[in-house]
């Protein structure tokens, strides 16, 4: 079981966090070469076990992004509390750049809009319509932009375009709600610096994006429920008001359901007058249209109705519109 833990964080250290994050890289690397260290993480259940989700309970529980030693004495001293969140939380990437892939496929659908995320986290991603857009091509250049009717947001989404740009515009919101098995409160230090802690160290401005995208979740809080997605799915969509179109989305979030309870959920959603939109990876179901060749496919799916519109990477920093209705010459 140890060599597991080894082998685990040496992968990390080696693969994943590498050139993404030095100090990242640095603590996975100790914990690898640790035995003390990797004696506490396996009391943790295995499935809370992984490097990003440890790195980001002991950032929320307070310790300072420094040297492999300062964390490795944190994690001594502090091995029960960490244990017991690890064991109690979950990765909640509430990623709100996710929005900047979404933008195109919400420009479809007529406001006003009801909008229910599956997976909300603090419901970051429940705020299109609060946030600023900045779509550049590969040269830099500026190709789009859309701000909310009262100016720019101090949620400014940057990401680069390829191929073509559909027609945009900023979707009207009327309502806003959110599942989740662990829902988040905008407004809570001790949540905030969670999500704070799922940046990894070198990411350039994700933090600061969050942190902002927060402030305006914790001003105009979003109804969200604690809960499985089947179980009060039909409550929530019965919530929304008449005369909105509902919308769906599930950013990032299917992969993360067991296959069958997620082939069950996707029907639960079909059975419904709402609209789906996804971002997810291309492996994650097989109800795209046109099918998609998962070994081949650029990064997530972006689809409306299980219909396919963009590629775009897990987070939202690119995304390469397909073809599809309403698309203008680049």
């Amino acid at each position: 079981m140890t060599d597991a833990v080894q082998e685990r964080y040496g992968r990390f250290a080696r693969d994943e966090a590498s050139g993404r994050s030095a100090l990242y890289a640095e603590w996975a690397a100790g914990v690898a070469g640790d035995e003390e260290v990797r004696r506490i993480l396996l009391q943790i259940p295995e499935t809370r076990r992984q490097p990003p989700l440890v790195f980001a309970v002991t950032r929320m529980l307070g310790v300072p992004l420094e040297r492999y030693e300062q964390w490795r004495g944190f994690v001594l001293r502090n091995a029960d509390e960490v244990v017991a969140e690890c064991t109690r939380r979950s990765l909640q990437t509430n990623e709100p750049l996710r929005l900047a892939a979404l933008l195109p496929v919400l420009s479809e659908i007529e406001g006003p809009i009801a909008l229910l995320e599956i997976g909300a986290a603090a419901g970051l991603c429940l705020y299109p319509d609060r946030y600023s857009y900045r779509f550049t091509g590969e040269d830099g250049a500026l190709r789009a932009a859309l701000d909310p009717a009262d100016g720019v947001s101090t949620v400014v989404l940057e990401s680069l375009v390829t191929g073509p740009i559909p027609a945009l515009r900023m979707p009207d919101v009327v309502w806003r709600a959110g599942i989740d098995l662990a829902p988040l409160d905008p407004s809570a230090e001790r949540d905030r610096r969670w999500l704070r802690g799922l940046v990894w160290p070198g990411e350039t401005g994700r933090e600061e994006r969050i942190e902002a995208a927060l402030d305006i979740a914790a001003g105009d809080p979003p109804l969200l429920v604690e809960g499985d997605a089947r179980t009060n799915l039909d409550a929530l969509v019965s919530a929304a008001p008449r005369h909105a179109t509902l919308v769906i989305t599930t950013p990032g979030v299917m992969v993360h359901i067991p296959r069958a309870e997620r082939s069950a959920l996707i029907e639960s959603i079909s059975r419904t007058d709402a609209r789906w939109i996804t971002i997810d990876p291309p492996a994650v179901t097989d109800v795209w249209v046109p099918p998609v060749d998962a070994d081949r496919w650029p990064g997530f799916v972006v689809a409306l109705d299980g219909r396919v519109r963009a590629a775009a990477d897990p987070l939202g920093r690119w995304w390469e519109w397909r073809p599809g209705p309403a698309t203008i010459a680049s």
